[in-house]
């Protein structure tokens, strides 16, 4: 049996669906066979009860619980399914079945009388739908922790005993194959005891991959375990081949040492897997080098670049592999911003990472090339040096974020195709805490922007909207000039156009790099963009005439006789102001 849970935050919507036709009319006589008391009407059977009657069952500790406190989502939502050369079920099974779903899942535990409410409508084609309110009778929510795991369990049991296929080995590799290894109890007491929010295994596994992001081999890879204070050791066959690797945090607890092979961490960290990043290589950077300055913003422009190639690529070709390597290759990527990010961006970089591990793909070779990319990406993001999220570093993380998030974006969406839900929710929650991130680089710099887009002269901002119209579709457009983010986007193809280029050409570059519509703002992911593809610098505040009085006033204060302000003659001159459409410079 296969069973998947969606959650909701419509009780009446869900119910419409489940008595309705279903997407492909696969509803056929639906039909409450099981309840929370085994009384809840049935507009399946009775045709004096309504769904609305149901609704309001079902909804009754949730409307006394919501008097208090807000709770969002509180429908669950879950499909129980047989295999399709399994023998049709009965009605009395399917009750079985369904009491014994919920109470694994936590919703209605054998012998608690303050179970949630609860229902499972059978349709016709050997399958039924459990749908759930998640307040106890005693105005608590209920308990779903680890619910997946412990269904799946259950229905191993159910399928040997009713004599069903066994899929158990099916429902394993979707779920649980390519997610992080779970802590068992006595790690969580030890982590507990010790008062680390981390378990050992945790620690070890982040420690591993950010040893691994962008390491081009097996002693780079090394030193950078060592740095974290991880030991490893290659576990070997009688006959001296390698057979796997483990990892312990060298505590200085001689022979207490707790040690994780490399496949109890996760699925891609075992020695073959490890070999095989290795194998697949990362291009440049040697270690940064004195004189480097402003490498850290210059890397992570070409980082954003190579994100919008990665997200492009899963469009046009969404193979397993091709995502797998993606997926992968992001969190080296995420890892290696993490730890070159300002302090304050770290956690949620760091949470956006551990979110992705969840949708790692098993079981499939990634893509090398996709790989290599996206490891090289990472590589120079570590020996770019740290940022320190201001001035044209700021802007270059805000771009590479944006890429980021729409990256995120794009893998949620491809596992929401493929049926895989809680991937999916991981994917969004990644892009949840980069968008985080993602404001705190991206605010200043937007509103410098901004008003600089609203202070552009009526003929340039209609040149403009003019380029803008002409670059995109219509609907797209439309969205963009909508926005509050057109000022700002306005003000970069201005400030484009004043440095020679094309602003028709750099939209219709900025909008071929895909995945536009998922973003928050359109005109914000084109803004960034353009920036990168034209070499735009950071905006930065324009000095008034006070403040050039001031600042030389202070000058003349420290010095004892006059000097040139700061922000006048001893920066570049102004450039020119931007030519009449007919006379302006293009560059294709």
């Amino acid at each position: 049996m296969i069973s998947k849970p969606k959650r909701g935050a419509n009780t009446l919507g869900a119910l419409v669906y489940l008595y309705g036709p279903g997407r492909a009319n696969e509803h056929t006589d639906p039909h409450i066979v099981a309840s929370w008391d085994g009384f809840a009407p049935d507009p399946g059977r009775d045709p004096e009860a309504t769904l609305r009657q149901l609704r309001d069952a079902l909804d009754l500790h949730v409307v006394r619980y919501r008097a208090k406190r807000e709770f969002d989502k509180h429908v669950y939502h879950r499909i129980v399914r047989a295999a399709d050369t399994d023998r049709t079920l009965s009605d009395e099974e399917w009750e079985a079945i369904a009491h014994r779903v919920v109470a694994a899942a936590g919703i209605a535990p054998e012998g608690d009388p303050d179970g949630c409410r609860w229902i499972a409508v059978h349709h016709g084609d050997n399958h039924i739908h459990i749908l759930a309110t998640l307040v106890r009778a005693d105005l608590i929510q209920a308990d779903l922790w680890e619910d997946q795991y412990k269904v799946e369990d259950e229905l191993t049991k159910i399928e040997r005993e009713y004599g069903l296929k066994d899929l158990s080995d099916t429902r394993t590799r979707e779920y649980r194959n390519a997610i992080p290894k779970r802590a068992k109890g006595a790690e969580l007491r030890k982590a507990q005891r010790l008062g680390r929010e981390e378990t050992d295994r945790d620690r070890l596994r982040v420690g591993v991959r950010r040893a691994l992001a962008g390491a081009a081999g097996e002693e780079e890879f090394h030193a950078r375990l060592a740095e974290q204070g991880i030991r490893f050791e290659i576990r070997r066959k009688p006959s001296g081949d390698p057979s796997g690797c483990t990892f312990t945090l060298d505590d200085g607890q001689v022979g207490k040492e707790v040690w994780f092979s490399g496949s109890k961490l996760a699925a891609d960290l075992t020695l073959p897997k490890i070999h095989e990043r290795f194998a697949v290589g990362a291009d440049e950077p040697a270690p940064g080098r004195p004189g480097d300055q402003g490498r850290s913003a210059t890397v992570r422009y070409r980082a954003s670049t190579t994100t919008d190639r990665a997200a492009a690529t899963i469009d046009d070709d969404p193979r397993t592999g091709q995502v797998a390597a993606v997926v992968s290759g992001t969190i080296e990527v995420l890892d290696t911003l993490a730890l070159t990010s300002p302090v304050l961006s770290r956690k949620e970089i760091n949470h956006a990472a551990r979110a992705l591990e969840y949708t790692a793909v098993a079981r499939t070779r990634a893509a090398r090339g996709e790989m290599r990319a996206m490891r090289s990406a990472a590589r120079e993001l570590l020996y770019g040096g740290p940022a320190d999220g201001s001035g044209e570093e700021g802007t270059a993380a805000a771009t590479v974020l944006a890429s980021l998030v729409l990256l995120a974006i794009v893998i949620a969406k491809w596992h929401a195709v493929q049926g895989h839900q809680r991937q999916a929710e991981a994917a969004h929650a990644a892009a949840t805490h980069l968008r985080t991130v993602y404001g705190r680089h991206a605010g200043r710099p937007l509103a410098l922007l901004d008003t600089r887009g609203r202070q552009l002269p009526e003929p340039v901002r209609d040149r403009q909207e003019a380029a803008l119209l002409q670059a995109l579709p219509a609907d797209q457009a439309a969205r963009v000039l909508a926005e509050d983010g057109w000022a700002a986007l306005a003000a970069t193809l201005a400030e484009a156009e004043q440095a020679g280029h094309d602003p028709q050409a750099l939209l219709t570059q900025a909008a071929g790099q895909r995945e536009l519509a998922s973003a928050d703002s359109p005109a914000a992911v084109l803004t960034w963009r353009v920036r990168r593809n034209s070499r735009l610098p950071a905006p930065v505040p324009k000095a008034t005439a006070e403040d050039r009085r001031t600042s030389a006033a202070r000058s003349r204060s420290a010095t004892g006789r006059t000097t040139t302000p700061a922000g006048t003659a001893a920066q570049p001159p102004r450039p020119p102001a931007p030519p009449a459409p007919d006379t302006v410079r293009r560059t294709r």
